[in-house]
């Protein structure tokens, strides 16, 4: 990169921030008597999963999260040795390799359990296993009709010694929202299977907080919380919670010139300037990140001020307008971050684009972008 010139744009992620957070909700995990899992899937929700995983378990979480067995398994690869749990596989995975290699994995159906079952067979050793229960979500999770039939066949399983239950958990649908009826109707339905769990002859673990319950809703850690968007800084929840946004997206001004009042900028001729001014391209666009959508209504950090991008969002660059002000080429323009300076993020352009800001930093991890660290795990 040297040889080429400043990258295009940049990714910043800040590891100390991460570690504040992850000891912020570990403490009140905690208080609780439960441990915490940080939660990596989608390569750290753009952040990095190796890095982010290294400064969460060094600030106090104890478990990590994946969506997937690739990515457990990528986490092992780097010398991760922590509790994994993984918890949404296509139809047809082989549990062998993750089973071999100390994965938790997810049972979310009686077939899913069988596949989970050859797995350990074909692996030489018992799975470890987290029945999912369905209690209101309706994504992946046992169905409430199907959960006797699961629980008691993990139970065989068990005595058997081709696996061990883990835990039985479960995902709220509305743990953002404080006070909505469906937490507690889900708690009420968790509850019910974790009894029907112990009844079949277990004696699982129980895990159900997100980052919002954990905040929000001590009664639910019970055993062990899954922390995600929160351990990157972005409260979910509408009351403020000393939470540090790790991420920082920035680029450069390629060049600056002048335009006349009357010239239009960028396809479509969608802003036409009413006066002389400066503009200042920098070379990031959609196909960096920045949404299209947000065309004409996003402003960048940019010489100690907010400023304007006017015209369209394009697939490499974004035009900002200056005023007055001289902009020299290399100057650095922050896309968005922390907002410590009022500056834009990402849940300012969530909030633009009607989005949320997880779709924002996951959709961060493109090749065109550079990811730089700071501070260490």
């Amino acid at each position: 990169m040297a040889d080429q010139g400043a990258p295009r744009a940049e990714v910043t992620v800040d590891l100390g921030a991460i570690a504040h957070n992850v000891r912020l909700l570990s403490g009140r995990a905690a208080a609780s008597g439960a441990a915490t899992m940080a939660v990596v899937k989608a390569d750290g929700y753009g952040h990095g999963a190796v890095p982010v995983a290294r400064a969460a378990l060094g600030a106090g979480a104890t478990w990590l999260g994946s969506c997937s067995l690739a990515e457990a398994l990528a986490l092992r690869a780097a010398g991760i040795t922590a509790p994994i749990l993984s918890w949404l596989e296509t139809a047809g995975t082989d549990f062998a390799p993750a089973i071999a290699a100390d994965v938790d994995v997810t049972a979310s159906g009686p077939g899913e359990l069988e596949s989970i079952v050859d797995g350990a067979w074909r692996a030489g050793r018992p799975a470890r296993v987290h029945l999912k229960i369905d209690t209101g979500l309706a994504r992946n999770g046992c169905p409430v009709e199907l959960w006797p039939s699961l629980v008691d066949a993990a139970a065989v399983a068990e005595r058997a010694g081709r696996i061990s239950v883990v835990a039985v958990w479960s995902h709220l649908a509305c743990a953002d929202e404080p006070g909505h009826p469906s937490i507690d109707l889900q708690a009420k339905r968790f509850e019910d299977a974790y009894l029907a769990a112990r009844a079949a002859g277990l004696a699982p673990l129980r895990h159900l907080a997100n980052s919002a319950a954990t905040l929000s809703r001590p009664d639910l850690h019970f055993d062990l919380v899954r922390v995600g968007i929160a351990i990157y800084g972005l409260n979910p929840l509408p009351q403020k919670e000393d939470l540090r946004p790790a991420m920082m997206f920035r680029s450069s001004v390629a060049l600056s010139r002048r335009i006349p009042a009357g010239e239009s900028v960028s396809y479509g001729h969608t802003w036409t300037a009413e006066r002389d001014t400066t503009l200042a391209l920098v070379p990031a666009g959609y196909a960096d990140g920045i949404p299209r959508a947000l065309s004409g209504r996003m402003e960048v950090w940019l010489a100690g001020r907010r400023r304007p991008v006017v015209g369209r969002v394009c697939m490499d660059q974004i035009v900002v307008d200056c005023g007055d002000d001289p902009v020299a080429g290399g100057e650095i323009v922050t896309l968005f971050g922390t907002g410590a300076d009022g500056g834009p993020t990402a849940t300012e352009w969530a909030n633009l684009t009607g989005t949320i800001d997880y779709e924002i930093v996951t959709g961060m991890y493109r090749p065109r972008i550079e990811r730089i660290y700071l501070g260490s795990p």
